[in-house]
């Protein structure tokens, strides 16, 4: 590698920091405003060419563009595991800029010390970015039914609180939500959350439909789907966000990398500290292992047995927890048995949503 540089990413502004290893000479600045045009353009003035330039970057907000400009204009570039970086940063006290943090990666990468990260292909950072918008639609809609709920409890109407799923209650709502025994600012909320709750659905609904042509057709989501549990939006988590399982070592590391392991802080064999999940991974998919796991209950799953156990023994959360750890390995060992299938493209696939 003739020049090696690092990159810290920040909304304003992208600070650099790379060394020519032929002249000797350290560059370092910042490249403004942080988007696509100037950096390319960064790029191709500086590096058009060459084949022997290679950068480091933090796997942190904002790396997606800076690596595909990156591989377009022909450098290498690697990605960094955020955590992993900032421990071998050193002592805390020292000061820390972003000057300084591009040249950690810098000094880093020529040592052969950067904590590489997976950088997913194409259609992965898609279904991902699918996936979250999916989420975030479902999370404002159960925002909205808890407001229905908290004003019909509040209001003396509970009756309808538990079947607001049912269409035909939705319904009567909709078009009488007075008759429930709603004041006329009860009533109002009431049916401004159905019909944000309708136009949320109306939203939704293609964005699964468009998920699931996906994970019919993806080799590696259709094994997942053999996983009791898991259907087409948790097994397109798994594949996105789970990656490319060859890459850790044991699945152990798989269940670290969601964030699903549990921390223990002890000295001297006294426990110091309480155990929790370390919660280092990404959220959406700790949210659909969850729900996926709540499947064990049924007396037709494999891990009934199992999941009940510990239900008894500690409580319903913990077992659904532990059902998501097992769901985690498996899913570990169906990726990578299938290898570079697992994430062959899915071809004429559009990221747009279509009707079905």
């Amino acid at each position: 590698m003739a020049i090696v540089g690092g990159f810290d990413v920040h909304r304003r502004q992208v600070t650099f920091d790379y060394l020519d290893a032929e002249s000797g000479k350290v560059c370092s600045g910042r490249i403004e405003p942080a988007c696509r045009e100037t950096l390319r353009g960064w790029l191709a003035g500086r590096f058009a060419g060459r084949s022997d330039v290679t950068f480091a970057v933090e796997g942190c907000t904002g790396w997606r563009f800076i690596v595909e400009e990156c591989i377009r204009a022909g450098v290498t570039v690697k990605l960094a595991e955020p955590a992993a970086m900032a421990n071998l940063r050193g002592n805390k006290r020292q000061a820390k800029t972003d000057k300084i943090d591009a040249r950690h990666g810098r000094r880093l990468l020529c040592e052969g010390r950067l904590p590489e990260s997976w950088i997913p292909p194409f259609q992965v950072l898609e279904m991902r970015a699918i996936l979250q918008l999916y989420k975030d639609l479902a999370e404002e809609r159960t925002a909205w039914y808890q407001r229905i709920h908290a004003t019909l409890f509040h209001q003396g109407a509970p009756s309808l609180a538990g079947r607001l799923s049912e269409p035909a209650v939705r319904a009567k709502l909709r078009a009488d939500p007075a008759g429930v025994g709603l004041s006329p600012a009860g009533a109002q909320a009431a049916a401004t959350a159905v019909r944000r709750i309708d136009e949320l659905d109306a939203e939704a609904d293609p964005i699964y439909a468009q998920i699931v042509r996906f994970t019919r057709r993806q080799p590696g989501c259709v094994a997942l789907q053999t996983l009791y549990g898991v259907g087409p939006l948790t097994a397109a988590g798994l594949w996105a966000f789970l990656g490319d399982t060859r890459r850790f070592s044991s699945s152990r590391q798989a269940v670290r990398h969601v964030g699903l392991d549990v921390t223990v802080y002890s000295s001297d064999g006294k426990r110091l500290a309480h155990e929790h999940l370390s919660r280092q991974g990404p959220p959406i998919l700790r949210w659909l292992l969850f729900e996926s796991a709540q499947h064990a209950a049924r007396r037709t799953s494999p891990d009934y047995g199992y999941y009940t156990q510990l239900a008894e023994r500690i409580d319903t959360d913990r077992a659904a927890l532990s059902v998501a750890r097992k769901t985690i390995r498996r899913a570990h060992h169906i990726l990578r048995e299938l290898g570079d299938q697992a994430f062959a493209p899915v071809p004429d696939w559009s990221p747009t949503p279509t009707s079905s």
